[in-house]
């Protein structure tokens, strides 16, 4: 028996509809009014990451806006509160749903490569986490607001990447799958 062949395709599929739902709380209940709120867009969503100067463009804004300011700090306490914890989840049960990762590479892998791609939806999830942490204290009254403002274009950078490259094993390993001869 396949590594993760007993896992039932219905959890993964209940993941991804409450990831998809949690991501449409986020997009319409938060997003897309702060964009309406503001004109700008939440530092969260700079897919192609951002510096520090955008950083505390934000910190200004969101100082001189309280309706802004609540609605960030409602979503770092609604939905983003859940959503990396479910996305995560989903990552991993896939890629253990997938089966072993060593064995659809053509080769066989050092474990600790193997390992690293099976920590890749946590390091994605705890970048998250860490992201949204960062997020609350530089976007605050915190005496370490400077030392977070620094810190949060990096943990974006690190989440974005780590998400990434999960997709991309998973996508390869899906594809590899589908591809082996010996698939069920």
């Amino acid at each position: 028996m396949k590594a993760g062949s007993g896992l039932p395709l219905w959890i993964i599929a209940l993941l991804a509809a409450l990831c998809l739902a949690v991501l449409a709380w986020t997009t319409f209940g938060f997003v897309v009014p702060f964009k309406h709120e503001t004109g700008q867009a939440v530092l969260d969503t700079y897919f192609a990451g951002y510096d520090e100067s955008a950083v505390f463009h934000m910190q200004k804004l969101l100082d001189e806006n309280e309706t802004a300011a609540k609605l960030l700090n409602a979503m770092y306490f609604g939905p983003e509160l859940i959503f990396p914890a479910l996305l995560t989840a989903l990552l991993f049960l896939v890629l253990l749903r997938l089966g072993p990762v060593g064995s659809w590479f053509g080769r066989s892998l050092h474990p600790l490569i193997v390992k690293a791609v099976y920590l890749l939806p946590f390091i994605y999830g705890i970048s998250d986490y860490g992201e949204n942490i960062a997020s609350l204290i530089a976007f605050g009254d915190s005496p370490s607001a400077d030392l977070a403002a620094q810190l949060l274009p990096w943990m974006t950078r690190l989440k974005f990447a780590s998400l990434v490259i999960s997709f991309i094993v998973l996508a390869r390993l899906a594809i590899g799958r589908w591809l082996s001869p010996s698939r069920d």
